[in-house]
Parts: structure tokens; sequence; C-alpha cells
């Protein structure tokens, strides 16, 4: 008895090992999930016409780079310049906006309309801001062709001309350096007619502020001194609340007032 149960004692610890030994099996590999692509179709906004046909088109790709495929076919309409929309009187579709987000199917279509040559909101923000600085300083040291020849290159002998000049370039070098080290645009850029538009209201408005305030037969204020310090309590406040405002929000778009 003692001899079989130590066989079987054996066998059982053989056939223990046996299978503490033995390598699991290896798993299956998982199937690749299957990538369904589309099919995007660009047609002219106003003729109708098929511009491109883009085969196996990524579900994850956004709307910019769709543009950047159709620019690659049209060199000359750049992403910036291209406006895509799902129906001729929707909106514009958003560059981040992705594909399979959309509501298309496998087969989507965008019309497609030229904005016309861009720029970018720094460029356009700096163009406005250095030309009333420009045009103001012209007026300030009076040069030829703006007052009689006998001002040219002359003074004021007020004082509060002299200040109001501080003040006005004071206010368009803060803008300009809060464009090129403060403000982030999120806008990337404008059409190119409507600087013409914007600055031609900077700079009228700085020209004929000017002209008056520098005129040789600019006089005081009505009210004096009293008028003066009012005016240059209103200004050293706004400035101190658009430069608290920049502060506290330095990543928020710009509006000029």
């Amino acid at each position: 008895m003692d001899i079989l149960a130590l066989e079987a004692k054996n066998v059982n610890g053989a056939e223990t090992e046996k299978k503490t030994t033995q390598r699991p099996k290896p798993k299956a590999p998982k199937k690749a999930k299957r990538i369904v692509y589309f099919e995007v179709e660009i047609v002219d906004l106003k003729t109708k016409e098929k511009l491109l046909l883009l085969d196996k088109v990524e579900p994850t790709s956004t709307v910019l780079d769709i543009k950047s495929l159709f620019h690659k076919s049209y060199p000359k309409w750049y992403p910036a310049r291209q406006s895509l929309r799902l129906d001729p009187k929707a909106k514009s579709l958003r560059d981040e906006e992705i594909l399979q987000t959309l509501p298309v199917g496998t087969t989507a279509s965008f019309y497609f309309s030229d904005l016309g040559p861009q720029l970018t909101w720094g460029t356009v923000f700096l163009t406005e801001c250095v030309g009333p600085l420009i045009i103001y300083l012209m007026f300030y040291f009076r040069l030829p062709f703006i007052y009689s020849p006998k001002y040219d290159f002359t003074s004021s002998k007020n004082w509060v001309v002299h200040l109001a000049c501080m003040c006005h370039s004071f206010h368009y070098i803060k803008r300009i350096l809060e464009t090129m080290f403060v403000h982030r645009i999120s806008h990337g850029t404008m059409p190119l007619r409507n600087i013409f538009k914007n600055c031609g209201y900077y700079w009228c408005s700085a020209a004929w502020m000017a002209y008056y305030i520098n005129h040789p037969l600019y006089t005081p204020p009505f009210y004096g001194q009293q008028q003066v310090n009012m005016g240059l309590y209103i200004f050293l406040s706004m400035a101190e609340r658009t430069t608290v405002a920049t502060h506290i929000h330095p990543s928020t778009d710009r509006v000029l007032l």
C-alpha cells in the first residue's frame, strides 16, 4: 500500500509540475479597426462647378486639412483665403471642425468661395496704430505744406499743446507694444480690402484732431487749467483701466475702441 501511494504521489506531482511549466497560450491578435474613409467633393459656390474630388480622406481630418489639400491643387487659394461651407447659404466652417463630426455621410460636398487676399490681424493693428502716431507728429512739428510757410518747423507756445502730443503718442505707442508683445489674436487674417476702411478711420481722425490742436492760431481751452486737468484725469484713468485689463486677460482678443 505504501508503495502504491508513493507511486500515485509521484505521478500527481509530475503532472502538477508539467502544468506549472507549461506556457500559456498566446492571445489571438486583435483585429484592426476598419477605417471608413470619406470622399470629399469641393464645388464652386457661384458656378456650382466641381473643382476637386478628394478620395480616401481620413475621418479625423479637420476643415483646415481639407483646405490644405485643396491648396495643393490650387496654389493661388491658400487656406486663409478659402471659405468652405456645407450649404451655399450656411456660415463658413471653422478650421478646427472635424470631418466625421459634421452632418454629412461618407460622401461630403463643400461649397468653396474666395475670400480675396488676406492680411494677418497683427499687421492690421500695427498699420492702424503707426499711422496716427506719425501723422500727429507731422502736424506737431509743423512740416511744410501743412500750415503757412512762415510756420514751418515752429512750435506752439501753449504748454497744453505739448501735453496733448505726449498723451497722444503714449496712447499709440502703448497700443503698438501691446500688439507686438501682449495680445494674442484668435482670428488669423482679415480681407486686404478692409484695411483701407480701418486705416482711413484712424488716420483721418488723427489728422483732423492734430490739425486744430497744433494750429499756429490755437488758443487755450475756454475753462483754462480746470478743463485741462479734467481731460488729463479722464485720459489717465482710461489708460490705467485698459492696462489693468490687459494684465488680467493677456490672451483675449483685441478690440480697438
